[in-house]
């Protein structure tokens, strides 16, 4: 059995599908001003989930972005077979319910100069731009596997074009790059091949009630990753589990995740700095988490809140992490909370207000270890602790309740794990922890 969570998902086998010559997309009416709102059928777009509808959906989108303020393309029920789309500035995609676009599954659907322009929708330099509408948007990621693995999956790899190097050079599902307000709501994203939503160096960015499922054995199967971006708010969100860093070099800012629920991730909330750049002024509340041990060969050991600055190699620049809040956080999980500054890149102004925390093991896979990983020191042997502290700088500790399975075999150590000579200005207020009853 694979372990899964995917929301409606739609497995359409096809073979030997190019995208073929077509007609030229019906062009624009002439008018003085273009509607609001344009139809991607308008455009000659089918939604039969066979047929490529890529020029058709690009000719809506060209079109909307000549209109004066927002221009929606809207996407009526249907699954619309598309290679890379192109979202520009003032063009938001509208798919209704009922509504999927589905993400090629060749190398030619993408963009042949670059990996970096692999995505199903990406947004280059553009201003206002979102997806919204109550529909799905799906990279059909079961189709790259080559090989189906409980413990993880084999994937398909396109490093032989010389564009990409590694076993990562697969498509993403959305991108938002380099861009200013953006919107993303309403939304499910399902089943990317590689990372689902990204956003690199963008400015002001609100994500709200989106929903992102992938296949739990798929690797590299992330759900938000933010680079280098400042101002972005994400709440009422269902997902595999928010990472910030890890290739990142510039700075993050000002951001705050709200109202969110994560599902037995290998990893919760991770803040992972290793190539340098600074984390400041982020908020995390409202958020229920779930998270679990698997194969070691995953990064990440169940850690609920995961919050790290360690140099990736010896030569590499340290970053830091300062003024970041926990609030109203609630976990379930087979590990501790991590906080691991370094030498060089210490964390600084830690909060955490109105915190829940249960310990418990339902996973056969063995605990016991620390996961630096990518990088750093790699897996190193720890005894579990409710929270595992280095190299800090300023830790307030508000209203927060461990509580802790009987099960001898999980190997619990003790609620906090920290050398004082590396640990410094702590408070603690209203702290508990204990046993609970089954």
């Amino acid at each position: 059995m694979m372990r899964s969570q995917l929301l409606g998902a739609l497995f359409i086998f096809f073979s030997s599908l190019f995208e073929t010559p077509t007609p030229t997309p019906t062009p624009t009416p002439a008018a003085t001003q273009l509607p609001q709102s344009v139809s991607v059928r308008d455009y000659g777009a089918v939604g039969d989930g066979v047929h490529y509808d890529t020029l058709h959906i690009q000719a809506a989108i060209d079109a909307c972005s000549s209109a004066p303020g927002v221009c929606r393309v809207f996407f009526p029920p249907g699954t619309y077979l598309t290679s890379t789309l192109f979202l520009k500035s003032g063009v938001v995609l509208d798919l209704h319910r009922g509504a999927k676009i589905l993400g090629g599954t060749k190398l030619e659907d993408y963009p042949a100069e670059s990996s970096t322009r692999w995505y199903v929708v990406l947004a280059e330099d553009a201003d206002d731009v979102g997806i919204t509408g109550g529909g799905e948007i799906n990279g059909q990621g079961l189709k790259f596997v080559e090989r189906f693995d409980e413990r993880k999956n084999v994937m398909v790899s396109w490093n032989r074009t010389g564009a990409c190097f590694g076993d990562e050079c697969r498509p993403r599902l959305v991108g938002f790059l380099r861009c200013r307000n953006v919107r993303v709501s309403n939304i499910s994203l399902i089943e990317p091949a590689y990372w689902c939503l990204h956003l690199v160096q963008c400015e002001n960015s609100f994500i709200h009630d989106v929903s992102i499922y992938g296949d739990f054995n798929t690797p590299n199967n992330d759900g938000i990753d933010i680079e280098d971006s400042n101002n972005t708010v994400i709440t009422r969100t269902k997902s595999s589990g928010i990472k910030l860093g890890s290739a990142s070099w510039f700075a993050f800012k000002g951001l705050v995740f709200d109202n969110i629920t994560i599902v037995d991730s290998h990893r919760g909330l991770g803040l992972q700095i290793r190539d340098g750049g600074n984390v400041s002024d982020i908020t995390f509340s409202n958020i229920n988490i779930s998270t679990r041990y698997y194969d070691p060969s995953w990064w990440g050991r169940a850690e609920p809140i995961y919050v790290t600055t360690c140099p990736r190699h010896r030569n590499s620049k340290a970053g830091s992490i300062s003024n970041v809040q926990f609030v109203n956080i609630t976990a379930k999980s087979e590990n501790g909370v991590v906080l691991l500054g370094s030498r060089r890149g210490l964390l600084r102004n830690l909060k955490f207000l109105n915190v829940n925390i249960t310990y418990k093991r339902w996973t056969t896979y063995d605990g016991g270890l620390v996961d630096y990983r990518p990088g750093c020191e790699g897996l190193v042997k720890h005894r579990m602790a409710g929270i595992i502290m280095e190299h800090i700088e300023g830790l307030e500790v508000e209203n927060l309740n461990m509580r802790w399975s009987k099960d001898r075999s999980a190997q619990w150590n003790n609620p906090l794990d920290f050398r004082p000579s590396t640990v410094n200005d702590i408070s603690l207020l209203n702290f508990h922890s204990g046993l609970y009853r089954e």
